[in-house]
């Protein structure tokens, strides 16, 4: 079976509830249907780039207190046009916050850029409330882009996190690698933007069609379409109690 290996490793962490292909987003609108805190939910988005994610969780939640964080220096940062936010700068590693400051930190298609991901993430660690997320997704076997410097494995981002002291929830497939490379490789058109979203990317879609000939279940699929990813999102957090 394709990635009957790396199902083993990552146990319970890859979802048998459902095998479709998903964006980091989700886990924006998850975490704002949880039983949130009595005073407004304070959301990080780690890596904000140009900041549009705060119309995300505006929409979710309009008393969010939203921060966008990032390094003073990017092409995504210098794209940024909008003043109508939080925009703070730090240094890659150290973020500067209190302890226990934020109830979602959020990180979307960031860790692959990151030089030094080990103190960075112990910092998400110290800066999460009890029973913060972690959540976004990364770039698995995805090309070249923007800077990148590190492609991880689930396995990988699992060794991670939980040696900086949080727990990896869960794991789900995002776009596939196959259309990620066909992509590049045509010089991005537009075309395949409709595959950053609900739509199964093409070898996703394949991967599901054979899955549900072969009567496999949903974890049985999602280890298939991991193995192959291009970028995956991942939920993790700080105790076992967010498993929500």
């Amino acid at each position: 079976m394709l990635g009957a290996d790396l199902g083993e490793l990552l146990g319970d962490r890859v979802p048998s509830d459902c095998s479709r292909q998903v964006i980091a987003d989700d886990y924006a609108g998850r975490y704002m249907r949880r039983p949130l805190r009595p005073d407004e939910p304070r959301v990080m988005d780690l890596g904000c780039g140009a900041g549009d994610s705060v119309d995300l969780f505006r929409a979710l939640e309009p008393a969010v207190r939203w921060v966008g964080v990032d390094i003073e220096r990017s092409p995504e940062v210098d794209a940024r046009t909008r003043a109508d936010a939080d925009f703070v700068i730090f240094d890659g590693e150290a973020l500067p916050f209190e302890d226990a400051s934020f109830d979602l930190v959020y990180c979307k298609q960031v860790l692959e850029h990151v030089r030094r991901p080990e103190p960075l993430l112990r910092e998400v660690t110290r800066v999460l409330r009890p029973e913060g997320w972690f959540a976004g997704s990364t770039s698995h076997l995805e090309a070249f882009h923007s800077y990148s410097t590190w492609n991880y494995t689930p396995y990988g981002l699992m060794l991670l996190v939980e040696e900086a002291g949080l727990e990896l929830l869960e794991v789900r497939p995002v776009i596939d690698a196959f259309t990620l490379v066909a992509w590049r490789a045509l010089g991005l058109p537009r075309l395949f933007y409709r595959w950053w979203g609900p739509r199964e990317s093409p070898f996703n879609r394949a991967i599901s069609i054979a899955g549900r000939l072969a009567r496999f279940d949903h974890r049985t699929v999602n280890v298939a379409k991991l193995v192959l990813s291009g970028q995956f999102a991942f939920l993790a957090g700080r105790g076992s109690s967010t498993r929500t």
